[in-house]
């Protein structure tokens, strides 16, 4: 596993774990830094930070592109790995599109339930294909 797919991982841990507990995902990153067991990269601070600074942005995104498919009724993991997923699309430079969508199908294939790979991919290359749109319209 690269040293960003394992960022990514621990970036989701993260998301999940405040999501869980209903905490502040700033405070739970800062927790984890504190504890610093396992150590958390410069990626997965920033992409942590990152989706905190946009997650209004992100849930509206995922609220219209998950088909069928409240926030609230995700499962968590598919809905951490979909946070990941459209701030890697959206807001990183250096993250191909096709590498933010493998990765994130490859977290819920390990993470998740059956059926989260095929939702997680469909509805990342539905944000994917609007890409330009969501840039252009102020995200």
């Amino acid at each position: 596993m690269s040293a960003r797919s394992k960022a990514r991982k621990r970036a989701v841990d993260v998301l999940f774990e405040a999501d869980t507990r209903g905490r502040d995902v700033l405070a739970t990153l800062a927790d984890r830094q504190a504890i610093g067991d396992p150590p958390l990269s410069a990626y997965t601070v920033a992409v942590v930070q990152g989706i905190a600074a946009h997650r209004d942005r992100i849930d509206a995104i995922l609220a219209g592109y998950a088909e069928g498919w409240t926030i609230a009724r995700m499962p968590g993991v598919d809905r951490a790995v979909l946070r990941l997923g459209v701030y890697e699309l959206l807001w990183t430079e250096d993250v191909p599109p096709a590498v933010a969508i493998d990765e994130a199908v490859e977290l819920v294939k390990t993470l998740s339930t059956d059926e989260s790979p095929k939702f997680v991919n469909g509805v990342l290359a539905r944000v994917l294909r609007d890409r330009d749109a969501l840039l252009a319209t102020g995200t």
